[in-house]
């Protein structure tokens, strides 16, 4: 990985709009045209964002609002199952020149995650393959081994990646504040909430995600906004397929 990244600090934005960003900053990294990026962000209105070959998911979900508020349905460029965009903080890693397989990818890109967690007195570990996995519509119905779990079984953060060429976009759901109730409504499911840690809010854990970041990758973080002229590039510029 390169040394020197470039931060994007925490914006909220819908859903087409935060998948058509991390897709184009992808496609900047593989033209050589953007360094190694991290970045967070949070979702307005509340969305469902499918993996890129989801294609069975109940139609109603077209219907649901939230506060009034009709939520979004839009697709991810990674794959894995529905995720549920509400009181979550999502992170994106765009990087290249990684060895290893994707179990030892996935590994090294959410160590920072992992890390920060853990100096906030969490402990997470990656979960286990399970079976049947794509039976089930939400992501966080289940875990896999790219997933981080509390030492109770709660999942915390799941996480999605894709590769193209010699590139990588992972990126992942960290669930903060969940309204577990309308998860529920949503799903037909519920996720125990006796063993939800107590998360602090995005604006304190970020802070231990950044150092952790350059510590464990050994990475120089600039910090540096999306621009106006790269806000218009994004507009003309995703490829991704519409749910």
């Amino acid at each position: 990985m390169s040394h020197s990244w470039r931060y994007i600090p925490l914006m909220e934005a819908d859903g087409k709009t935060q998948m058509a960003i991390d897709e184009w900053l992808l496609e900047q990294h593989l033209a050589g045209k953007m360094p190694s990026v991290l970045r967070f962000y949070t979702w307005q209105p509340v969305a469902i964002s499918l993996g890129r070959h989801q294609r069975k998911y109940p139609q109603a979900w077209h219907g649901l609002t939230y506060q009034g508020e009709k939520i979004d349905i839009v697709r991810r460029p990674s794959g894995g199952r529905a995720v549920l965009h509400q009181g979550d903080l999502t992170y994106a890693v765009i990087t290249s020149g990684l060895k290893g397989d994707r179990c030892q990818i996935y590994k090294r890109l959410c160590s920072f995650l992992i890390a920060g967690f853990r100096e906030l007195g969490i402990e997470l570990s990656y979960g286990k393959s399970q079976r049947n996995y794509t039976r089930h519509d939400s992501c966080f119905r289940t875990h896999t081994s790219a997933d981080l779990v509390t030492e109770n079984g709660y999942k915390l953060i799941g996480s999605a990646q894709l590769r193209r060429k010699h590139a990588i976009l992972q990126h992942g759901s960290i669930r903060l504040n969940p309204d577990l109730a309308f998860y529920k409504s949503v799903f037909s499911e519920t996720n125990d909430a006796s063993i939800a840690p107590l998360v602090p809010s995005h604006a304190h854990l970020i802070p231990y995600f950044l150092s952790n970041g350059q510590n464990l990758w050994g990475n120089d973080l600039s910090e540096l906004p999306l621009q106006p002229q790269e806000r218009q590039s994004i507009l003309f510029s995703t490829s991704l397929p519409r749910p």
